[in-house]
């Protein structure tokens, strides 16, 4: 538990609900209900066992920022708990409720056991790929999957994770679950569906000839299905501009062959090639009016030239 005030407000409130939400108590002395509110809550942040963190916040030593919360979400009376995840306030209560009912919200916003198992075996992954232990880094992500089959990194970086390893038919047993929501038209995952033109190329490339592709192509600039074939091969090999590069042949050439195919392609393989988007930085401050921020800002992952490169291409090509 830790009390906030506006100095510490940004770095353990915002910033904080980032990695790990936040329930922030709202209570004054003179208040009974929070004095009988108070001691469930702590009870129940040691029973959740890191799942979140409980804060406090003196209304008579904040007011700044508990009348700010109380305009946000219409309340005018403590105790008044909000909860922050990612570093926006997110929902809340207000009274001394039942511990019990306490719970049911806390089970909206937090994660379950294996959740939080799973994102920390995702975590311990991705710093296993990066020192390039791939093997160790598969036993993770699939024990992430296993904990959690709802979770859509750990899913992503497992099938991503077995493609570069050339294992293709591990990676489709480990897709087949996120199969129909990579081919919905209506809502449309953009990462599993990049996945899916991913795995197609990788299942297709050991009936590909190279040679015999590009002897098509030279033949025929227009040789489509050839070129499409090629760009399979190279994205199989993970050379991917290599890959975009006969995609936008095609498009130059005709942007509606085969239904859109080439296009398609050729935003998965960019899709593939951009990182997420950092977590939210969690910025308190005073914008206009003096009003206190209560809102972490959006964080835009950097931008990468290779892929502004081909993003312009296509453009191009398409417009």
């Amino acid at each position: 538990m830790i009390d906030i005030t506006l100095q510490n407000f940004e770095q353990d409130l915002l910033q904080a609900s980032v990695q790990q939400p936040v329930l922030l108590d709202i209570w004054a002395p003179w208040c009974g209900p929070c004095k009988s509110l108070g001691p469930v809550l702590e009870k129940l942040e040691t029973a959740y066992a890191g799942r979140f963190q409980l804060a406090k916040l003196n209304s008579d030593e904040q007011p700044e920022i508990a009348s700010q919360l109380s305009q946000a979400f219409g309340v005018r009376s403590i105790p008044f708990c909000v909860m922050f995840v990612g570093g926006q306030p997110v929902d809340g209560f207000v009274g001394a409720i039942p511990e019990a009912q306490i719970r049911e919200f806390l089970d909206k916003h937090v994660p379950s056991p294996d959740e939080l198992a799973a994102e920390e075996d995702v975590a311990v992954a991705e710093a296993l790929l990066a020192e390039g232990d791939t093997a160790s880094a598969l036993d993770k992500l699939a024990a992430a999957v296993a904990a959690d089959p709802a979770n859509e990194q750990a899913r992503f970086d497992l099938v991503k994770a077995l493609l570069e390893a050339g294992q293709v038919a591990a990676a489709r047993s480990a897709f087949e679950p996120v199969a129909a929501r990579a081919a919905d038209t209506i809502t449309p995952h953009a990462r599993f569906a990049a996945l899916a033109i991913w795995l197609a190329a990788a299942e297709r490339a050991p009936s590909l000839d190279a040679g015999a592709l590009q002897a098509a192509i030279a033949a025929n600039k227009r040789d489509f299905e050839a070129r499409y074939a090629l760009a399979q091969l190279q994205l199989a090999a993970l050379r991917h501009t290599e890959a975009m590069d006969e995609l936008l042949e095609i498009i130059m050439r005709d942007k509606s062959w085969n239904q859109e195919a080439a296009r398609k392609a050729y935003v998965a393989i960019l899709e593939l090639l951009t990182k997420p988007a950092p977590k939210a930085a969690a910025t308190a401050g005073e914008p206009k009016g003096g009003a206190l921020q209560l809102a972490g800002q959006t964080t835009v992952a950097p931008s990468d030239p290779l892929i502004d490169q081909y993003r312009r291409k296509l453009s191009m090509a398409l417009f």
